[in-house]
C-alpha cells in the first residue's frame, strides 16, 4: 500500500506526500491510518476527521478529499486530498 496525500489552495498544489505501512499488520484499515498520520506529519498538519462520506469516496474511487469541517482548528487550504496507490 502507498498513500499519496496533496494540499490544495485556490485549485493549485502547495505540498504533497507518501506514505508506506511500516508495521506487518494485515488489516487494510490498520494501515491505511497508519499512512494517513505519516502524511499528516510530513504535510505538518492536524489529522483530519473521517466520516462516513470519506469511507464511501475512498471505498468507491480510491481516494477521497477533507476540507475545513474534517479539521478540528482553522486550516490554511481548502482541502486535503488522499489517493491509494
Amino acid at each position: 500500500m502507498k498513500l499519496y496525500g496533496r494540499i490544495i489552495k485556490q485549485g493549485k498544489l502547495i505540498s504533497e506526500a507518501w506514505a508506506e505501512p511500516h508495521g506487518p499488520s494485515t488489516d487494510f484499515r490498520d494501515q491505511l491510518e497508519e499512512c494517513l498520520i505519516q502524511v499528516c506529519k510530513q504535510l505538518d498538519i492536524e489529522v483530519p476527521i473521517w466520516l462516513k462520506k470519506n469511507t464511501t469516496d475512498f471505498g468507491l474511487y480510491r481516494k477521497t478529499s477533507f476540507n475545513s469541517d474534517h479539521f478540528g482548528e482553522e486550516i490554511k487550504f481548502d482541502r486535503l486530498e488522499i489517493t491509494l496507490y
